[in-house]
């Protein structure tokens, strides 16, 4: 499967806020789409309410490590929108692993739902 490209437009990422499904958590909010390409297109959001450039930094890497795992197993054609909240700050990304595991598999975006990590 090829790497996983980003979402960098505002449209992209309003289309999947509207039209995607979700999942909640108290760390992250999971969206996911499909789309007509055969990619996997992941963005990700951190607010600054969250804190200052260094706290939201580390949230989008310890989202991007959490899902560096699970990359293996999504279904190719989905988008992929990750929102950071305020759990997620003093969080590893072995546990980020965990609850994106469980959104991307009841959002139905893994390939091989039935796969334990």
């Amino acid at each position: 499967m090829p790497a996983v490209q980003s979402l960098n437009q505002n449209k992209q990422f309003r289309t999947l806020y509207y039209h995607g499904k979700s999942a909640v958590h108290g760390a992250v909010v999971t969206y996911v789409r499909r789309n007509r390409e055969n990619t996997v297109r992941l963005g990700i959001t951190v607010s600054k309410k969250l804190g200052g450039a260094v706290v939201r930094n580390r949230c989008r890497r310890v989202l991007r490590e959490g899902l560096r795992p699970l990359e293996p197993l999504l279904r190719p054609g989905t988008d992929i929108v990750l929102v950071a909240r305020g759990r997620l700050i003093p969080m590893k990304s072995t546990q980020a692993t965990v609850i994106l595991k469980n959104h991307l598999q009841s959002l139905g975006a893994l390939a091989q739902p039935g796969i334990k990590l």
